[in-house]
């Protein structure tokens, strides 16, 4: 009598996915803190950044610290479910870094390569969760499968 194990496949989705959701949970966290440390130079010498006359979504440098401060504690609190994979961090954590994208977006003029470079991170954060779907757990996936010949 031999014995089959048919386990390979679906571990190797469950590796994939989890190494995502890290991956994401990381690049969030760094996101995150990156975010917090433009809100507080935002917030503490506004007049460290270039500010520019004629833009359209002008706000004062330091509402855009506050704004910054804000979206960085979130995505921070975010990526600790993140390590957790909880659900309701995976889909927040796509919420937060669209928003992240959006402010780093319209405070383009501010902060030009800083914001470049979350309006990447937060991409691949969004494409790390979107990507990544766990499946359900080897354990079960083995005990729901008929067995073989």
């Amino acid at each position: 009598m031999t014995a089959t194990h048919t386990a390979g496949p679906s571990t190797a989705k469950m590796a994939w996915a989890t190494g995502l959701t890290a991956f994401a949970a990381v690049m969030l966290m760094l996101a995150g803190v990156l975010d917090i440390f433009r809100g507080i130079m935002g917030i503490a010498r506004d007049d460290v950044f270039v500010a520019t006359r004629n833009y359209v979504f002008r706000f004062d440098l330091t509402g855009w610290g506050w704004i910054h401060l804000v979206l960085g504690v979130l995505a921070v609190i975010i990526s600790i479910g993140l390590f957790q994979t909880a659900m309701w961090a995976r889909v927040a954590g796509v919420v937060i870094a669209g928003f992240i994208i959006l402010a780093s977006f319209l405070s383009l003029p501010y902060f030009p390569v800083w914001s470049v470079v979350m309006i990447a991170f937060s991409g691949f954060i969004i494409w790390a969760l979107c990507v990544a779907r766990p499946e359900e757990s080897p354990a079960s996936a083995g005990a729901a499968a008929p067995p073989r010949p």
